[in-house]
């Protein structure tokens, strides 16, 4: 699977994903140091990558207006720390890291997790 981080991922996940056999992709060393969201958007689709933010638009809005995506991931803690993060992204690896996530955004919480558009029971 291809991810890409957005600058405010910590590049310490690279480091994980890589590990697990997964392609890297670091937004801030792509030469796009602050591009929109749209620019990260239309970068992933590009790359084939899913998104990794802590930005809670990409769940709410920005992954919505492109249907299109090949997954995004907001981790949006009360505390975040960058050890913290790596962990919920360890879990979120753990459980849907061998699904196909296109076109579905996940928002993990501090207690909590969402996914849109929901999975079928």
């Amino acid at each position: 699977m291809n991810f890409l981080l957005d600058e405010n991922f910590p590049k310490s996940a690279g480091d994980l994903l890589r590990d697990l056999g997964h392609n890297v992709y670091d937004f801030s060393l792509l030469g796009e140091e602050g591009a929109s969201d749209f620019r990260v958007m239309e970068l992933a689709i590009i790359k084939s990558a899913l998104v990794l933010s802590t930005d809670r638009d990409f769940f709410h809005t920005i992954g919505r207006q492109y249907p299109e995506h090949f997954g995004i991931l907001v981790i949006a803690l009360k505390k975040p720390s960058r050890e913290a993060i790596i962990d919920k992204l360890a879990w979120f690896m753990t459980k849907f890291g061998d699904m196909d996530l296109a076109g579905r955004a996940f928002q993990l919480r501090t207690r909590a997790w969402m996914v849109y558009p929901p999975f079928a029971d």
